[in-house]
Parts: C-alpha cells; sequence; structure tokens
C-alpha cells in the first residue's frame, strides 16, 4: 500500500466513523474504528492513533445490547499488542463469550488464541497452552476462512510458544498450518507468519547454542520478507537482534531495534542491549517502563526483572537489587518453567554473591542446575556452570572451580557460540582446554604469535617471521575473538592502547572532534528515547491523546536521527568522517597483512582472507569445514597491548 493509498483510507475510513455516528449506527462505527486502527498500527505504526481508535471502537459499543461487534471490537488489537495480561483477559472473556452466543467461529478462535496467550503471561500456563491448541484446532479443521483472524490469531499462538519456551508445540502444528495455506510465501498473513514460525525457530536455535543455524534461519527470514513485503518485517528483526547481543554485535543489534522498541516484543532485547553496554540507568529505565505496562504478567516479567538486578547492581544498588530479586523469586514461583526458575537462582546468586555471601549463591546455583537435570538446554547449563567456576574461584576454592569450568567445558564444546572473554579468560586460568567448537579430523591449526617487533606465523611445520605491522595486531585481535564483529574504531583503540573508560576523548587522536559530539548525542538521544515512550505510555494510561502524540511526534524524530547516526537514512552527519577514516584505514592495514600472510603461507593464508571480513565492522567467521583454523598463541595477549 503507497503512502497515497495510506492517506486516502484513512481519510475515507474517518469520514464514514463521522456519517455512522451522526446517523447513530454505532456498532457498524465501531467496526470502522477497528479497520482505521489497523491501518494506524500495522500500516503507519502510529501505536499511539491505533490505541485511540481501538478504545473508541469499544466504548461505540459498550452501551448496546449484547452483541458480535463488542466481542470483534474487544479484539481489534493483535493480542501481542496488548501489553497487560490482565486486560486481554477480561476482553478475550467478552469476545468468547459472545462469539459462543451468536455462533461466530471467526470470533472464537481470535477469542481463544489471545485469551490463551493472555492466560500464558499471567503464569496460567497449562490453561492458556490448550485454549492456545483448540484456536490452532478450529483454525486447521476449516472452522474458518478469514485470513485476518487467522493470521492475528496464529501470531498470538506463536507469541505464547515463544514466552512458555514452548517449541516443541510449534513443531507439532506447523505442518498442519502449512498444509492448510497458513504459513507459505504468498504475500499478506501467509509469508508474515511463516517469519513468525521462522523466528521462533531461530530462537529455540539460539537456546540449544546452535547459534550459526540461528543466524542463518533469521537472516533469511528477514531477507524473504523483505523481498516479498517490503518494509514488513517485524519477528525476524527482533530476534535477530537478541542473537547480535549474544554475539557482541551490538551496534548491529541497536540498529535493527531501532522505532520497535515501542512494543514489547523489542522492549526486552533493547533493556539487555543497554545491559551489554553497561549503560546500567538506561537498561533500568527500560526494564521498569516494561513491567509498568504488563502489570501481573510473570512469564515476560521474569526477564525483565533479570535485567533489572543487573542493572541496579550495576549501579552499586544493593538493597534494590535484592527487592527485584525477591519480586522475580514471588513472580516464577509455581510457574514450574524450569528456565525462568534458573533465572532467578541465577539473580539471586548474584545478590547473594555481592553482599559477600558465597555459600548461600553457589547452593542457589547448584540447586537451579538440579532443576535443568533433565532439560534440553545445554547453553543454560554451561553459562551457570561458568557462573559457579567465577564464584568459587572468588573464593579460593580451585579444586571446585575446576570442576565446574570443566563441566561448562563440556558443554560449550558440543555447541556453536561465542565464548564471552571473561569465561575464556577463566577456563584459562584454570587450564581447561576444550571450549570451542572440536576442528574436523582433516584440520590444522595456524598460529600468530608476537615476539616484539616481530610476528611468528606458523602451520605445520612451517614457521615464517614477519615484521609487526597495525594490520597484523587488527587480525590477532579479530582471530582472539572468532564470530564477534568489531567496529573499526574499536579495533584502533584496541591497538592503540586507548583505555575504556576514556574512549570518547582518546578517539579525537583520530583527527576530528566529531565523533566525540556524536557519541555524546547518540547517547543523550538514547535516553530521551526512553524517557519519550515513557511519557507516551502515561498519557494513552490518563487517555490525554493529544499529550501522547506530541510526545510521540518527538520520539519519531530522533529515532530517525538515531537512524542516520547508523547509517540506515544516509550518511549525513559530520563525525561519520571518523568512522569512514577508521574503516578505510583499518581495511587497508588488515588487506596487507592478509597479503602478506597469504605470501608466506599460501594455504592457511587463503583460508584466513575468506573468513576475514572488513568494513566499518570486522570480524574472523571461521567455518567447522575449514581445513585450517587460525589460532593466536597466549604470549601475544601481553605483548600486542604494549
Amino acid at each position: 500500500m503507497t503512502a497515497g493509498d495510506l492517506d486516502g483510507t484513512v481519510a475515507h475510513l474517518s469520514g464514514a466513523i463521522r456519517a455512522l455516528t451522526a446517523a447513530g449506527q454505532n456498532r457498524q462505527a465501531a467496526m470502522t474504528c477497528a479497520r482505521l486502527g489497523e491501518v494506524f498500527a500495522s500500516w503507519l505504526g502510529n501505536k499511539v492513533a491505533a490505541q485511540s481508535w481501538f478504545t473508541r471502537a469499544i466504548r461505540l459499543v459498550e452501551g448496546e445490547p449484547p452483541c458480535l461487534e463488542q466481542g470483534y471490537a474487544a479484539l481489534a488489537a493483535m493480542g501481542c499488542d496488548v501489553d497487560d495480561p490482565s486486560v486481554l483477559i477480561d476482553r478475550a472473556e467478552l469476545a468468547l463469550d459472545r462469539a459462543r452466543r451468536f455462533g461466530d467461529v471467526d470470533l472464537e478462535i481470535k477469542a481463544l488464541a489471545d485469551g490463551g496467550l493472555a492466560h500464558v503471561q499471567a503464569g496460567r500456563v497449562a490453561k492458556g497452552m490448550a485454549m492456545a491448541d483448540e484456536a490452532m484446532a478450529l483454525a486447521c479443521g476449516g472452522g474458518t476462512n478469514d485470513a485476518d483472524v487467522i493470521g492475528k490469531s496464529v501470531c498470538s499462538f506463536f507469541t505464547a510458544c515463544y514466552l512458555a519456551v514452548d517449541f516443541e508445540r510449534v513443531g507439532v502444528w506447523s505442518p498442519a498450518l502449512r498444509q492448510r495455506g497458513i504459513l507459505g510465501r504468498a504475500p499478506g498473513p501467509q509469508a508474515f507468519l511463516s517469519s513468525h514460525c521462522d523466528s521462533v525457530q531461530g530462537t529455540l536455535l539460539c537456546h540449544l547454542g546452535r547459534w550459526s543455524e540461528a543466524e542463518e534461519v533469521l537472516t533469511r527470514a528477514f531477507a524473504d520478507l523483505e523481498e516479498i513485503m517490503p518494509g514488513s518485517a517485524w519477528h525476524p528483526p527482533i530476534a535477530l537482534a537478541e542473537l547480535r547481543i549474544l554475539q557482541g554485535r551490538l551496534a548491529e543489534a541497536e540498529a535493527l531495534l531501532l522505532g520497535r522498541d515501542d512494543h514489547m516484543e523489542a522492549l526486552l532485547p533493547t533493556a539487555r542491549l543497554h545491559l551489554a553496554r553497561r549503560d546500567f540507568d538506561l537498561a533500568r529505565a527500560t526494564a521498569r517502563r516494561g513491567l509498568r505496562l504488563i502489570g501481573g504478567d510473570r512469564v515476560r516479567a521474569a526477564s525483565l526483572l533479570g535485567v533489572l538486578v543487573e542493572a541496579e547492581l550495576g549501579r552499586g544498588h544493593m538493597d534494590q537489587a535484592a527487592e527485584a530479586s525477591v519480586e522475580l523469586d514471588a513472580r516464577t514461583r509455581g510457574l514450574g518453567l524450569a528456565t525462568l526458575d534458573a533465572e532467578a537462582a541465577r539473580q539471586r546468586a548474584r545478590v547473594s554473591a555481592a553482599r559477600g555471601d558465597t555459600a548461600t549463591a553457589v547452593t542457589a546455583l547448584e540447586d537451579a542446575l538440579d532443576g535443568l537435570a533433565a532439560a534440553d538446554l545445554p547453553l543454560l547449563k554451561a553459562s551457570m556452570h561458568l557462573q559457579l567456576a567465577h564464584l568459587r574461584e572468588a573464593a579460593g576454592d580451585r579444586a571446585e572451580a575446576l570442576v565446574d569450568g570443566r563441566a561448562a567445558a563440556a558443554l560449550l564444546g558440543r555447541l556453536d557460540v561465542v565464548v564471552a572473554a571473561e569465561d575464556a579468560a577463566l577456563l584459562g586460568r584454570l587450564g581447561i582446554e576444550g571450549a570451542r567448537r572440536p576442528v574436523g579430523m582433516g584440520c590444522r591449526v595456524a598460529t600468530l604469535e608476537r615476539d616484539g617487533e616481530w610476528w611468528t606465523a606458523g602451520c605445520g611445520d612451517t614457521r615464517v617471521r614477519l615484521r609487526d605491522s597495525k594490520g597484523l595486531r587488527y587480525l590477532a585481535d579479530l582471530i582472539s575473538h572468532p564470530g564477534t564483529e568489531r567496529h573499526a574504531l574499536d579495533l584502533v583503540d584496541v591497538v592503540e592502547g586507548v583505555a575504556t573508560a576514556d574512549i570518547r576523548i582518546d578517539r579525537r587522536r583520530l583527527g576530528d572532534a566529531g565523533e566525540l559530539l556524536d557519541a555524546q548525542s547518540r547517547a543523550a538521544y538514547r535516553l530521551r528515547v526512553v524517557e519519550l515512550r515513557d511519557e507516551v505510555e502515561d498519557a494513552l494510561a490518563v487517555k490525554n491523546d493529544e499529550r501522547a502524540a506530541k510526545a510521540q511526534a518527538e520520539l519519531d524524530a530522533l529515532v530517525t536521527e538515531l537512524a542516520r547516526a547508523f547509517g540506515l537514512g544516509g550518511r549525513d552527519r559530520k563525525a561519520s568522517s571518523v568512522a569512514e577514516k577508521a574503516r578505510l584505514n583499518v581495511t587497508r592495514a588488515l588487506r596487507a597483512a592478509l597479503t602478506k600472510l597469504s605470501e608466506a603461507l599460501p594455504r592457511p593464508g587463503a583460508v584466513l582472507d575468506r573468513r576475514v571480513r572488513t568494513g566499518l565492522f570486522c570480524a574472523y567467521q571461521p567455518h567447522p569445514d575449514d581445513e585450517i583454523v587460525w589460532s593466536v598463541q597466549c604470549s601475544m595477549n601481553r605483548s600486542a597491548r604494549q
């Protein structure tokens, strides 16, 4: 739909609402309000206007005798766009009553799916999934041919499965949904729902520690939907952003989340992004906003409270962290979801450790691991063993730390993940090998080792000496962090020994103070975005549409500026010269170093040349099938920063 079509549609529907209301035809006016709200929500991305029209639809028919229109108005919004589960439950119950009273199967399917999602969010997982199953049975059994109803209902079903970590249920229903023609590549609900299904699958692969497969599924889903329906991708970029945060590719994650964090689905990864950047104030503010919006939700609240605990600890606010941990325990108690029980235990352990009570922290993690014994969640188990190993090493119990470190390494050795630098360092201190993926039988390891002004590159019995260069230092940093993207500016900072705490000041050495101002502007914009999100939600809560619209307008302008900062809307900012200079210099240096290595060690050098990606973001991305993998000897890590 073009901009002109949208303008015409909005004008036509607005005129129809006025005419129908004036004629006293409230039921028809309510349905038209619902349609207009959907235009604003799905096509214009204007949550403020959409919610206003959905609210008006409900109000127009609330005084009418019982009728179907009351049910359709109640569920006009997408179920996953209603933040508070208690609100969605009330609306779904009303709609289900009207659907069964008047024999409307379409409305019954939507009411069951939305009600099921809401009950899952509220912690009544068994009841919620039973309702969702009933909705899918009706949809797949030919109870309706309304693509809009089916699409919204299946979206609620997928969201419920994601929240309940019930990926097996998605696999059970997906073949029937495809056979029924509900999933597929046809533009519209088919393609959109297929991308949602792929996003759930990608999330499962992330949980299982199969990150390369997850990346392939999510990037393909994103690209496919953009090809079929440009500009409509929603679930794949958000799921991909979560993966990018895990991989340490934070700038990419922020670009994927820009403009989407007004929806709850994107709010949690946004909070995690702030946490990964150690921006504890923004992480806290984002998590608290999410908690205000979801009311009595128990499932999504667990992850948000987990972020809040870590943010408060990062801010040095021990009492607030403890309060958040207690609330997390209360919300997850009795849910029967092993992943959320584990999250509560991990945060409880963090608070205990911060208070110096290592014994209590260890007990919490050990009990949680016992609860995960039957779960197929190797990455979660590995992370908990690593947390235990860190605690025990800090307490001076090297023997016990070694046991947990080996357990973690055994699990990580079977996974395709990026091991965090602090965890890799811990395993190194404990003398544990094998945390990386096992190399194929035909593979050999090529090495780089620095010795003062010279580097030694070797493979098998062949050794060559190369004079030190920035390009070799950049390569060494990339090889030391396989699968992790590094911004060109970050590579420059690492190689030139810039202190992280002073990064904004020291980057001026690159010849342009603009980057300092640009970094400060981006930080200020991020903070203002969080403040404006709160203003919009507060205004909507008191039905002050004018104030909400004003805040939304400022918010849209800020998001546009942030998009430009990431090159999403064109490079028209002065400070881009700094990043561009770094990109050119780093790329030139890396290419020169790769050429030298390829001349000295042709086969290993050729493999490295294929696997090193240059540009604004650089990375060494080895593949399990590579005949040769590269490694940096530990001695380099001491000298490379000298």
